[in-house]
């Protein structure tokens, strides 16, 4: 049956027609939370009068209470009841459409994606007719769900070369984005017995909804300037890490800790997925290989075109150890059959005939150019996490509020974000922002940083 709380104070519709009535709560409630049906600060039912109204044993409530306070969702208080938790909440649709409204901006400073107007258009659509002149009528049909044998052959080689990344095409599953690619992971992990994922600290908030979409709980990893540190993190069946460039905090997974990371996943029976969002964009430092050269039994990789080309391509791609393959491609069969075969095939040539690279590099040069001109018009030592990827975090000082420093570049027609956004857990960083130095199109940035530094010279302090 569908139940709303008709006598606790408060209606929401329950829908408990799904199996297993504890999840379908725990479920309901978290997403209730998420979309904004339950807002910060709502007192909830007694376990007594919510167990009453929705036909549970009180200790289902209990315990599904007891599941949402522990992830950070609720707040129980001796005497005061249960709350819905104060926290920054994973942003909706809504909240997405209205963040990425153009017309509201001059200048978008929020990391996340590289400069749109350099995409190389003319090489792309070079591509596009030379893969269209040659593919066979056949692969044209409903294809393998792993992607075209194409761009997974053209892939393991570049992967190999440039990321030290051991996989064959075999092994390579195509995925549409990064998204798609850890929901099915996710997915795969849950239907294997997984019950709970690791992530950093600090990172993307669909991570977190999407491992809990898919069922299991999600458990914070502490990062540092040695990067993620799993070494206190149990009951867990796996951890994801961007390791060359840990995402916002900028560092870097040190060879210490690398190791350390593939000791714990071989104890823990545990897998690793390794998020290799711009390991392509180094600056100061020796190209660092992927951490799944080390241990591909033990390593998912994931890559994606959406830093080093568009979002828009919807184009990401999975290295699994063999025992994932078949699983993790019956999941893309059943998402969506499969990628679509005409960009599979241009990503293809795009990469044999040498363009993905020579495009690489000449982003490179020009985002490396672009953050020194961040480093060299803010002040010394307040840029940290640069030696690599397309953002950097710029610290705030002591008593200066996030929130204040985004609302006051809102102002002035600029787009940032702070660093608090992407926390999960208890664990607090200084405040910082997090500057996509990446994201503007090449005229608008000098304008672009030099608002920036304007707000930042006139942001309040608080004692």
């Amino acid at each position: 049956m569908i139940n709303s709380w008709a006598t606790s104070g408060i209606d929401l519709h329950v829908d408990l027609r799904v199996p297993g009535r504890t999840r379908a709560l725990e479920e309901g409630l978290r997403q209730a939370i998420i979309d904004g049906r339950l807002l910060a600060g709502v007192r909830l039912p007694s376990s007594r009068s919510l167990a009453a109204d929705l036909g549970l044993a009180r200790n289902t409530v209990v315990d599904v209470y007891a599941q949402l306070t522990a992830e950070g969702w609720l707040v129980a208080r001796q005497g005061s009841g249960t709350t819905v938790a104060n926290r920054p909440h994973a942003p909706s649709v809504a909240d997405a459409v209205a963040r990425d409204a153009p017309q509201k901006y001059l200048y978008d400073l929020r990391p996340g994606g590289p400069d749109l107007s350099s995409f190389p258009r003319s090489a792309w659509f070079a591509a596009s007719r030379r893969a269209w002149t040659i593919v066979p009528d056949a692969d044209l049909g409903y294809g393998d769900p792993r992607g075209t044998l194409q761009l997974r052959e053209a892939l393991a080689g570049y992967l190999g070369r440039a990321r030290g990344v051991h996989t064959t095409a075999s092994n390579i599953v195509i995925c549409a984005g990064f998204t798609q690619a850890f929901g099915l992971l996710c997915r795969v992990l849950r239907a294997r017995g997984a019950t709970a994922v690791a992530v950093e600290c600090y990172g993307l908030p669909e991570l977190r909804r999407i491992a809990i979409d898919a069922g299991l709980s999600v458990v914070p990893v502490p990062v540092d300037g040695d990067g993620a540190n799993l070494a206190a993190v149990t009951g867990v069946d796996a951890a994801v890490i961007t390791a060359a460039h840990q995402f916002p905090l900028g560092t870097v997974l040190s060879p210490g800790r690398r190791r350390d990371a593939l000791i714990w996943a071989r104890a823990h029976d545990a897998v690793i997925v390794e998020d290799d969002y711009d390991g392509e964009f180094r600056y100061d430092r020796d190209p660092l290989g992927a951490l799944q050269g080390l241990d591909p039994s033990r390593v998912i990789y994931v890559g994606t075109a959406s830093k080093t080309l568009a979002p828009g391509l919807r184009l990401a791609w999975l290295a699994l150890p063999a025992d994932l393959i078949a699983l993790v491609a019956e999941a893309k069969l059943l998402a969506d059959r499969h990628c679509a075969v005409l960009e599979q095939l241009t990503l293809a040539d795009f990469i044999t005939s040498g363009a993905y690279d020579r495009h690489v590099r000449r982003r490179r040069l020009a985002y490396r150019r672009r953050r020194d001109e961040l480093v060299g018009t803010l002040a010394p030592g307040q840029v940290e996490g640069i030696a690599a990827g397309l953002h950097a975090v710029v610290t705030l000082p002591n008593g200066t509020s996030e929130a204040e420093a985004v609302d006051a570049a809102a102002t002035h027609g600029l787009a940032i974000e702070g660093l608090d956004v992407y926390r999960v857990g208890s664990t607090m960083h200084p405040p910082a922002l997090i500057i996509g130095y990446a994201t503007p199109p090449e005229l608008s940035y000098r304008s672009a940083v030099a608002t920036l530094a304007q707000v930042l010279a006139n942001i309040p302090t608080h004692a």
